[in-house]
């Protein structure tokens, strides 16, 4: 028989626990899910390992005697993933959109997860990554990918795809594939002085009458060109990109200025500045992660499996029509992605049905 260490896990834990919820609950499965996986292996082994009693589980003589090649074979499977992982060189993850803190996520998302090593650096923009992607410089990046044109400090989410033309693939596009991973609410941040500053939340309308104050040039900023666009305010012409001190500097010197912050971010305004929650709808910024379409780096499923699986922990891709708002490219990016999970399950139902 092949052994399948899933079983063995189970079987560990129920041996040490010797009490089947116990057991179920460290290892993150239903009680009922454990007991067919030992029941299985059971079966497969041809013995019963435990005695299931009223008062308490105990070992067979037949688990006594599997307790210890079952825990050789538990860490000589840990062994040969390590080792593999160890054969995988360093995937090099670049991340923009630094005004927003980009980090943040990329730390939730690889602490979850073991594997292999990950260096994090600085990219000036998606444009600059999809150039090092395709220039076999980096294996994957993280930020805002807009789907309409590579280009822009912000970029943010459509399907999985081409990017915008005149790429360096030879055949006019940028051969990126991306997929989102968060979407994270906006905050406006606003002068203390200011009338709106006192209200507990703001809907996006009612900052129509004031100016949306850039951290660059708002032809490189998508997000806060298109919630301009939808709400309203009026986008003032963007400076040189000094950092975040600088851009709330810049709020504080516009008398109906303000800007849009991630609501997650840990920020202190200082004086004079208030973080004023949105909501009816409340705007959701996108980031997504890229990579090259045609060369994917072989860490590329340990990148996309942390950030699915912090994202499903986190409830990163939420999202409400009726609720949440989105630039029609993310919103289009929800969907694709929603069809192709409902495709997944559906494929995956019907091999059920007939295996």
């Amino acid at each position: 028989m092949d052994l399948d260490l899933a079983q063995v896990r189970a079987f560990l834990a129920t041996a040490e626990h010797l009490h089947f919820r116990r057991a179920a609950e460290s290892l993150a499965l239903t009680q009922q899910g454990l007991s067919k996986r030992i029941a299985r292996l059971e079966r497969e082994l041809g013995v019963r390992l435990f005695d299931r009693g009223r008062a308490a589980v105990e070992l067979t003589a037949a688990g006594r005697c599997f307790l210890g090649p079952a825990r050789e074979a538990l860490a000589a499977g840990a062994a040969a993933v390590a080792a593999a992982r160890e054969a995988v060189p360093p995937l090099r993850l670049d991340v923009w959109g630094h005004l927003f803190a980009p980090l943040r996520t990329v730390r939730e998302a690889l602490d979850a997860v073991p594997g292999p090593a990950v260096e994090v650096g600085p990219a000036r923009d998606l444009a600059t990554t999809a150039a090092a992607l395709a220039r076999g410089e980096t294996a994957a990046g993280f930020g805002r990918y807009h789907g309409h044109g590579v280009g822009g400090a912000d970029g943010g989410g459509a399907a999985d795809g081409p990017g915008g033309p005149g790429g360096p693939d030879g055949r006019g596009g940028w051969a990126l594939a991306h997929r989102l991973v968060r979407l994270e609410p906006v905050d406006a941040v606003l002068r203390a002085d200011h009338p709106l500053a006192a209200r507990p939340f703001l809907r996006p309308a009612e900052l129509a009458a004031l100016d949306l104050v850039p951290p660059a040039a708002p032809g490189r900023l998508d997000f806060l060109s298109r919630f301009a666009e939808r709400f309203g305010s009026r986008l003032l012409p963007g400076a040189a990109n000094l950092g975040l001190d600088h851009l709330l500097e810049r709020v504080r010197t516009v008398p109906d200025g303000f800007t849009l912050l991630p609501a997650e971010l840990t920020l202190d305004p200082g004086a004079g500045l208030r973080a004023v929650p949105l909501t009816e709808p409340t705007p959701l910024y996108a980031w997504s992660l890229v990579w090259h379409r045609e060369r994917p780096h072989p860490g590329l499923p340990f990148l996309l499996e942390a950030f699915t699986g912090a994202g499903a922990a986190r409830r990163w891709l939420e999202y409400r029509p009726e609720r949440d708002w989105l630039p029609e490219a993310d919103a289009a990016q929800v969907a694709a992605q929603v069809s192709v999970r409902a495709a997944g399950v559906t494929r995956a139902a019907e091999a059920a049905r007939t295996t």
